[in-house]
């Protein structure tokens, strides 16, 4: 029997034939994997699980809702959204997952920092997954994660406590 490299290497096609290391090979831009792939790897076996009560949650970065789903994964698809609170506690930054740059993870990353009132900051955010095209399914789920930080950044407010007066007799 013919081993991988004989029976690859006689086939024409748009690869060039098997030569050298193949792993280095699969390093290269053509040999990318597909999301379903990435995903069908990494389900089980990922650094950013948590397994709780029952559950299984996800830690990565840009999953906007923490569940361990093809869906909401930051990892394997090539746009994302993240909605992460600001630095300095006032406002939040998205940061978008680009195309472009797949092999280089430094720049495939644009991060956005809206500082505004909570209608405005909303509006901000769903204005930029529009026109950037980013995935649907994600609008909503960005704006309650978004809507959720900027709740917890309003300083909490302390009600005072209402006396009764004392009848007097």
């Amino acid at each position: 029997m013919k081993g991988f490299r004989e029976a690859v290497s006689g086939l024409s096609g748009p690869f060039p034939p098997l030569k050298g290391n193949v792993v280095a090979l699969a390093a290269n831009s053509r040999f990318t994997m597909s999301a379903h792939l990435q995903w069908m790897v990494i389900r089980n076996c990922s650094s950013f699980l948590i397994k709780r009560n029952g559950q299984t949650y996800s830690t990565e970065p840009n999953n906007l809702k923490a569940r361990n789903s093809f869906r909401f994964n930051g990892l394997v698809h090539k746009k994302t959204v993240g909605v992460q609170p600001a630095a300095d506690g006032k406002g939040v930054v998205v940061v978008l997952k680009r195309r472009a740059g797949q092999h280089k993870p430094a720049s495939s990353y644009v991060k956005v920092t809206i500082n505004k009132n909570s209608r405005a900051t909303l509006n901000s955010l769903r204005h930029i997954i529009r026109k950037n095209n980013y995935r649907k399914d994600l609008r909503m789920a960005a704006l309650r994660r978004a809507s959720a930080i900027l709740k917890s950044q309003k300083p909490v407010v302390v009600k005072k406590k209402r006396t009764r007066a004392v009848k007097t007799a």
